[in-house]
């Protein structure tokens, strides 16, 4: 199976995700936009995974390629292939799927817990726990896409999550990230994090990887291979 990845900035890898692939032998290929955005015809590709960054999805002037992005997005729906977006790669999927992306009512950065809503059988949450603790660091929200099943919520942003005729998923937090994620992030994107209701410092959104990231991918693996099995 060949799943492409969208990256748009060196600093969020798509970590697990990658080691995922990897090891169930999937053919990989990348879009780098940072580097050149260039998309393949949407016909080679079974899966398409869209990765965060830290600009939105209506940043168009100073990120050109973003116009080009979402009409490849738009292909690779259209064209009945399995999409997967992870935090500005959900809202992406979002505005291509006619759903609004706009600030949330404060930013959420750091291990909060996500309610699981209960879902239909043979879905890829069915079974989950009603609460998991994973990483967030988001500004933007979306609203739900017309006929999409609602997945997710947390008590700073209630759109979390979404999946669309089994065929077209978004996750607003990020489920792939370890030590070296979380990290440069910190590194690179650190000046979000000023005091406030949902904004962790930088030693606890450390000290949380240790307690959850191993937990989240699990649950990040069981969703993946029950997407693609559907």
């Amino acid at each position: 199976m060949q799943i492409h990845f969208i990256q748009h900035v060196p600093f969020e890898s798509p970590g697990y995700l990658l080691q995922w692939a990897e090891e169930a032998n999937h053919a990989i290929s990348f879009t780098r936009t940072y580097e050149a955005a260039v998309f393949p015809d949407a016909d080679t590709i079974a899966l398409l995974i869209v990765m965060g960054g830290p600009m939105g999805v209506y940043d168009e002037t100073q990120f050109p390629w973003l116009k080009a992005e979402k009409a490849f997005i738009r292909t690779v729906i259209n064209a009945g292939k399995k999409v997967l977006g992870v935090c500005l790669g959900s809202q992406l999927v979002a505005e291509v799927l006619d759903a609004r992306v706009y600030p949330n009512t404060q930013k959420e950065i750091g291990w909060w817990p996500l309610q699981v809503l209960p879902a239909a059988a043979g879905t890829p949450t069915a079974g989950w726990p009603s609460e998991i603790t994973v990483f967030h660091w988001h500004g933007d929200t979306f609203d739900l896409p017309a006929g999409a099943d609602h997945l997710f919520r947390t008590d700073a942003c209630p759109h979390q999550g979404y999946l669309v005729n089994n065929q077209v998923a978004g996750f607003q937090f990020h489920m792939e990230v370890g030590a070296p994620e979380v990290q440069h992030m910190i590194l690179h994107c650190g000046q979000e994090l000023v005091p406030g209701a949902f904004i962790q410092d930088p030693a606890s959104l450390e000290k949380g990887v240790d307690q959850y990231a191993t937990g989240t991918r699990q649950y990040l693996k069981r969703f993946l291979d029950a997407f693609l099995d559907n």
